[in-house]
């Protein structure tokens, strides 16, 4: 017996079977980029897609939020059956898009509808960066201008959740006039004293961040947004100087006075309901 506790034995690793591979659920787990820390997908779900760790916000695709932030079932959207064209005859855009709406579910980077929270109705964007990064082409912006222009007529607050590279390189020109086309609507709308209130999450940059991201009469962030217009790199490269390790953060626009607030994800809901309750007509129903 001895002899067989000290005899040097070949012991094997156990690979488990391709079959075996298969019984494990994809994305089953996640690893959050900040803290490196793995936990169930299905408990980053249930807390609003925040690290239960370190308090990363990951993502949210545009119905997430809109299911997490709006009350159940009051939820109407508007042009959802519009899509893009390729008006500029780019190379290969139309199977770009085409692959984008197959792997997000949706026709184009933006959602727009109206919905109620805690019972106060709004006209609501919520942008969606699994389509072309969130960029922003015709189709954006026409979705965007006819969700204020509606909100103007009903009498109704605007509220745009912004995450987007910026402007859609395909679409050249006629892109960058959405930049235009969706301010013209935002003073129309603050000229009949509607309220606009604009969120931004991770990443808002490019032309969406210097155009109605940054035209709101409240302009939230959630914390550690990165929010800008140009990439940081090329700016150092332009200006010749190091730029603070925070620059472009919710954070430091705050500090900067280009934010009103920087808002956790579990209290945005609650702080929506405030602003809306406070422009409420006829006063607060709270």
């Amino acid at each position: 017996m001895l002899r067989d506790f000290f005899s040097k034995k070949k012991r094997y690793a156990s690979i488990p079977s391709q079959e075996a591979k298969q019984d494990v659920p994809e994305g089953l787990m996640q690893k959050c980029p900040e803290c490196q820390k793995i936990f169930y997908r299905k408990e980053l779900n249930r807390n609003m897609n925040v690290c239960p760790y370190c308090d990363h916000h990951h993502r949210l695709n545009a119905y997430e939020r809109i299911e997490h932030l709006f009350d159940e079932g009051t939820f109407t959207e508007w042009d959802k059956h519009m899509i893009s064209s390729n008006p500029l005859g780019f190379p290969d855009y139309e199977e770009k898009l085409e692959k984008d709406r197959l792997k997000s579910d949706l026709n184009e980077a933006v959602v727009t509808g109206k919905a109620q929270m805690n019972g106060l109705e709004a006209a609501v964007a919520v942008m969606d960066a699994r389509f072309r990064m969130g960029s922003m082409g015709s189709v954006v912006g026409e979705k965007i201008t006819n969700a204020i222009e509606q909100a103007r007529k009903e009498g109704i607050p605007f509220i745009i959740f912004t995450a987007s590279g910026g402007a859609r390189m395909q679409e050249g020109v006629l892109s960058l006039m959405q930049m235009g086309k969706t301010s013209v609507a935002l003073q129309r709308l603050h000229a009949d004293g509607g309220l606009f209130i604009s969120v931004m999450t991770h990443p808002t940059t490019g032309g969406v961040s210097a155009s109605f991201a940054s035209l709101g009469d409240y302009n939230f962030a959630e914390p550690k947004a990165l929010i800008g217009f140009a990439g940081r790199r090329i700016i150092e490269q332009t200006i010749r100087e190091k730029l603070p390790d925070d620059f472009q953060t919710a954070e430091f626009l705050l500090e900067h006075g280009q934010l009103d607030r920087v808002v956790h994800r579990h209290e945005l809901r609650e702080t929506l309901t405030t602003v809306l309750d406070l422009h409420a007509v006829g006063g607060s129903r709270l």
